[in-house]
């Protein structure tokens, strides 16, 4: 049997659920900064604004746009996912060697998320379809989102107290 064959990758659905946690995350941290910086003025805007590289200015640039990319890379790379992934016991790994991301691979691959989404998100929407669920953005890095359930029914007593140790 081959390796690949024995791993569990993470599907469409699972991995649009991990983004929209992240999403969700960092916008409950960002919006209140962002409020007290520009005002509700900033929100009109984002309302009327036509693209992802529109700057409302300097904080937007900042807090709105190249924070979250290094976010990104700073998760993958430390933890091997991002919060979301991590509350879905999803973990990223580089595709030849299964172990965690190279700081160029996880930056790669925030960059190849820009791709993914021109046009209309077909790079994500790949996922769905690809034979081991990986995006534009996975091929580009050379990536692979594993899910790895944490399932300790099967061990006892004891050995769960030894992990805890």
């Amino acid at each position: 049997m081959s390796p690949s064959a024995s791993l569990n990758y993470a599907g469409f659905w699972r991995r649009c659920l991990a983004f929209f946690i992240d999403y969700l995350l960092l916008s409950a941290l960002l919006a209140p900064l962002l409020y007290l910086i520009y005002g509700p003025g900033y929100f009109l805007w984002l309302l009327e604004s036509q693209g992802v590289f529109d700057i409302y200015g300097t904080a937007d640039l900042l807090l709105a746009k190249i924070l979250p990319f290094l976010l990104l890379v700073v998760f993958w790379r430390r933890l091997g996912a991002t919060p979301g992934k991590i509350l879905l016991d999803c973990r990223l790994v580089d595709a030849r060697t299964l172990e965690n991301l190279s700081f160029k691979s996880a930056l790669i691959r925030a960059a190849g998320y820009i791709i993914s989404a021109l046009p209309v998100y077909l790079g994500f929407i790949w996922i769905a379809f690809d034979k081991r669920k990986q995006g534009l953005h996975d091929k580009l890095a050379g990536t692979l989102v594993l899910h790895d359930p944490d399932d300790y029914a099967f061990l006892s007593l004891q050995q769960l107290m030894d992990r805890c140790e």
